[in-house]
Order: C-alpha cells, then sequence, then structure tokens
C-alpha cells in the first residue's frame, strides 16, 4: 500500500538468513511463483555470472550460461531439496555443471577441427583421395579444397572426411545448421567451379 514501510528497499540479508529467504523462494518458484523467480534471479545471477567466468574466461559465454541456468532453474526448481543444502549451492552446482559442459564442447569441437586439418594435411588416411585414380586429379582436388576459405572448408571436411552429416558439423562447429547446410552449398560450388576451372 502507498505510504507503508514495503515501498522502502529492504535491508539485505545476510548469511543463513539471505540463504533461507532464497530457498523460500526457490520453493515458490516450484509452484510457477514468477514474483519469486525474479527475487531467486536478483539474487543469485551475480554469483553465477562470477562462477561462469572463472571457468570460461570468456564474459559473452559466462552471460549465455547465466541466461541457460536460470531458465534452468525456473524449470526445474521442483527439484531443489532444502534438506540437502542451500538454494545458492545448488543454483551454483547447476551453474559449474553447465560450464563445464560448454569447456569440453569447445574441447571437442576443437579437437575435431584439428583432426579435420590433419586430414588435409594429410595426416590421415584420406577415403576420397583414395577413391580418385589419377594422381592429378587428386593433386588438383586437394588443391582446390585448399584454396577454400576456412568457414567453407572446414564443414566440407568434417562431412566428407569424417562422415558427419550437415546438423552433427553444426554441433561441431557450435553453429547454427542453416548456416552450416548454406556454407556447405557454396563450399561445394566453389570446388567445383575450381576443378571445372583447370
Amino acid at each position: 500500500m502507498p505510504g507503508t514501510a514495503y515501498e522502502e528497499e529492504p535491508e539485505p540479508l545476510a548469511g543463513d538468513d539471505a540463504d533461507n529467504s532464497v530457498g523460500a523462494l526457490l520453493v515458490r518458484v516450484a509452484d510457477g511463483d514468477k514474483d519469486a523467480f525474479m527475487g531467486v534471479y536478483e539474487a543469485l545471477a551475480r554469483p553465477v555470472m562470477g562462477l561462469a567466468c572463472r571457468i570460461l574466461r570468456d564474459p559473452a559465454q559466462a552471460e549465455e550460461v547465466t541466461q541457460e541456468v536460470m531458465v534452468e532453474v525456473w524449470r526445474t526448481a521442483c527439484r531443489y531439496r532444502p534438506e540437502r543444502g542451500s538454494a545458492k549451492g545448488w543454483v551454483l552446482t547447476l551453474a559449474h555443471r553447465r560450464a563445464v559442459d560448454r569447456v569440453r564442447h569447445a574441447q571437442a569441437a576443437a579437437q575435431r577441427e584439428r583432426s579435420a586439418g590433419a586430414v588435409l594435411a594429410g595426416r590421415e588416411h584420406d577415403e576420397v583421395a583414395e577413391a580418385v585414380e589419377d594422381d592429378d586429379e587428386r593433386r588438383r582436388a586437394q588443391e582446390c579444397v585448399a584454396r577454400l576459405a576456412r568457414m567453407y572448408r572446414v564443414p566440407l571436411v568434417l562431412a566428407y572426411y569424417q562422415g558427419l552429416t550437415y546438423v552433427e558439423v553444426a554441433a561441431a562447429l557450435s553453429a547454427p545448421a542453416g548456416t552450416v547446410k548454406s556454407r556447405m552449398r557454396t563450399g561445394l560450388r566453389l570446388l567445383r567451379d575450381c576443378l571445372e576451372a583447370r
């Protein structure tokens, strides 16, 4: 009501009182209370962002992880059990897992890209080149692939040398599937033009 003490900013709670308050809000979030979720978000978004930044060392990715975690909190608040630990601890555990998953995904994508590069460099078995009977054609094909811009070359290498679908290529490169499909189509056209020009 206007003119009451409720209009003033409340004193921040300290220690256990703060976590008990967040825990109580989290229980209400499990029942779909949007106002309670705003309270949880205001209390925990900064600590989640800080943890994600320390793990990812990239503020933009840490911001994405923070948003993903807070959406997960909204969707899975019913899984929180006050008797098992603090609300903040539960949310930070979600954040830690999500940030570590992102690091692992990035490392796996980088490894796949290095493997694809090794194929182009001739350090791995080259099934496509092996199928080409004429050495001159093989050399020309490799030259044309090497001339492609990286954004076209890497998806094609992953698809044709590693046997990935364009959806798997998109996941490996952390790019939208439509973008990858378009780049692959353009890359194939450029490759065909290069081979026909020789």
